[in-house]
């Protein structure tokens, strides 16, 4: 694979960083030893320009290639990586296992950072590009949207941001090969509160109460013909209660029980459905039996939507780092969800996935780790992308 040879000499270099961010996790906007470890690294690199607490805790380096020899003004490409880590209890037993109890670098966050700080030592040295790139380190990609805090801390204007690029490890994918698509890739992720209120009774004398256990059963149910009945059956859809509670003992029917779940989809108009859906099912289920229901539906990350035209160079970028037929230009989406896409709602780019392994544990497992072999394709992914978008 035709690596940047600068950039394998990285390797160990770039695997020690990546070592030792996994031994000192952080979790969402906490990530203060790590923005710190970012900045020193970056400011040793000669960046231009490095800039903290963009976001509340997101670090922003500016590298500036040479000048435009063309005469134009000089093109603008964001890069970014996720610095945070997931509240889980690491079960890997490596050497440089997590030291914090609680933490670990279970989705690969480490190994975002490390790459792209490996790339933006090698493009501070050559300056071999004609723009400038700026290389953006996010905090609270678990659920805390620090990509939206960075965008609405100003930052695309500030540093002149013309097109942001995104990358993410992808476990079960063999290493050297990368996948995207164009349009949705990633799943918008809402989440819903469902409060019933029924009448509490003696489990002998059901009779006598309204029993929010049955109506919670009955809602779970009905919950599930949204998508088989209601969504179109070419898009995408998913309705998943996590969390049924409700009762403390075995002769009691409770007053009150709780469900909680989390909604998926890849379009704005199967959102806005599935949004109408579930509150009309579970009002209507509640009102049937009696009972009353509080639905509070929050909306989290929107739907991760790349961009024709970025989408198409960056599948050129990873052509020329792993060859033709190891790039999936037509890669499945995922109904997961990813705070890149505020960035990508801001500027157009292209959010990718490469390849960690196919015998890695999946992401926020407690086995997992990130495979270091991928770390010289990653980086040398970000090289190629900033010469051949801003050729010197």
């Amino acid at each position: 694979m035709p690596i940047v040879n600068r950039v394998a000499e990285f390797h160990p270099e770039i695997t020690a960083w990546r070592r030792d961010l996994h031994a000192n996790p952080e979790l969402m906007f906490d990530v203060h030893r790590t923005a710190a470890s970012v900045a020193d690294k970056l400011k040793a690199f000669g960046c231009d320009e490095v800039v903290q607490g963009i976001g509340r805790t997101g670090v922003v380096g500016v590298i500036r290639g040479r000048n435009d020899e063309t005469g134009g003004r000089a093109r603008v490409i964001g890069l970014r990586a996720d610095m945070d880590a997931l509240p889980i209890e690491e079960a890997t037993g490596l050497p440089y296992k997590s030291t914090v109890p609680g933490k670990m670098h279970a989705c690969g966050h480490d190994g975002h950072t490390a790459m792209l700080l490996g790339a933006a030592k090698y493009l501070a040295e050559t300056r071999n590009f004609g723009g400038t790139a700026i290389v953006i380190f996010q905090p609270a990609e678990e659920g805390g949207g620090g990509g939206r805090e960075m965008v609405n801390d100003g930052m695309m204007e500030r540093f002149g941001v013309e097109e942001v690029y995104g990358m993410h490890n992808y476990p079960g994918m063999p290493v050297g090969q990368f996948g995207m698509r164009t349009g949705p890739i990633m799943a918008a992720a809402d989440y819903v509160t469902i409060e019933i209120e029924g009448k509490g009774a003696h489990a002998a004398r059901p009779h006598l109460g309204i029993d929010p256990i049955l109506v919670g059963a009955q809602m779970v149910n009905q919950l599930q013909s949204i998508v088989s009945r209601n969504v179109d059956p070419l898009e995408s859809g998913v309705v998943s209660i996590c969390v049924f509670q409700a009762g403390t003992t075995n002769n009691v029917i409770p007053q009150t029980a709780k469900l909680v779940g989390t909604i998926r989809s890849l379009t704005d108009a199967v959102r806005d459905q599935l949004e109408t859906r579930v509150k009309e099912i579970c009002e209507g289920v509640a009102s049937l039996h009696g009972a009353r229901a509080r639905v509070g539906y929050h909306r989290g990350y929107p739907v991760t939507v790349n961009h024709a035209a970025q989408t198409a160079f960056a599948a050129e970028v990873a052509t020329e780092i792993a060859g033709t037929d190891r790039v999936n230009e037509q890669l499945a989406p995922m109904m997961g969800a990813e705070d890149f896409s505020y960035m990508l709602n801001a500027r157009p780019g292209a959010f990718i996935f490469v390849g960690n392994g196919e015998a890695s544990a999946g992401l926020h497992h407690p086995a997992y780790d990130f495979n270091d072999e991928v770390i010289p394709l990653g980086s040398s992914y970000w090289v190629r992308l900033v010469e051949k978008a801003m050729p010197a």
